[in-house]
């Protein structure tokens, strides 16, 4: 995620019914093309008059947040963190029918987690607990622990020294129109479509595993 200003919308990597029938099609459009476009629209805007911070990546912007501008430093929080948590969360899915096993995470998963239950019983606890809205994430800590963090609004992990896995967006626009106010079924259909393969990459790019050719 080495791109800087101007941002721009990457587009899905799958179709917007891929990944029916656990999110739906309306849903996936609107969120992916008008809400993340929304913040695209916002954070440009926040950093047109800021050129010494239009060669930043959104990476690079979002862990060093103390060192940005103070009149700007919560918009781009808000904002650079809705561009960057929308990616991760998009990038992370895929059509139920075409998810690989976790070959990496997976014995990583038991040995930070116990069973593969029990990880996803602490994911929708986690995801459960956000008030109001935010995201639950699977990141690698700095003791190279998996371990599952919420961040309230569009906060990041990555602000505080987290390295990331996975994301569930549970704000209500990611399943208010197909599920309504039910979040705990829109977790359980979530885990249905997360991408294993990218969630195993990130891992092995968190702890410095290169990948097999």
């Amino acid at each position: 995620m080495n791109e800087h200003y101007p941002f721009v919308n990457p587009p899905l990597p799958y179709a917007y019914d891929s990944l029916e029938p656990y999110i739906d099609s309306q849903t996936m459009y609107i969120h992916h093309d008008r809400q993340l476009q929304r913040y695209v629209v916002e954070l440009n805007t926040i950093l047109r008059d800021y050129p010494e911070l239009q060669n930043l990546s959104l990476v690079e912007l979002l862990t060093n947040t103390e060192s940005l501008p103070e009149e700007i430093r919560q918009s781009i929080i808000n904002y650079g963190g809705g561009v960057y948590n929308h990616i991760v969360y998009f990038n992370g899915m895929i059509n139920s029918q075409e998810r690989s096993q976790a070959d990496t995470l997976y014995p990583i998963i038991l040995r930070d987690f116990g069973t593969v239950e029990e990880f996803f019983n602490e994911y929708k606890r986690k995801a459960l607990s956000v008030f109001g809205s935010g995201y639950a994430w699977l990141v690698v800590d700095q003791n190279g622990t998996l371990t599952i963090v919420t961040t309230p609004n569009q906060n990041t992990p990555i602000s505080f020294g987290f390295c990331v896995i996975s994301t569930i967006d549970v704000w209500e626009h990611a399943y208010f129109l197909q599920r309504f106010n039910d979040r705990a079924a829109y977790i359980e259909d979530w885990f249905h479509v997360i991408n294993w393969q990218v969630a195993d990459a990130r891992y092995k790019q968190c702890m410095g595993i290169e990948e097999e050719q």
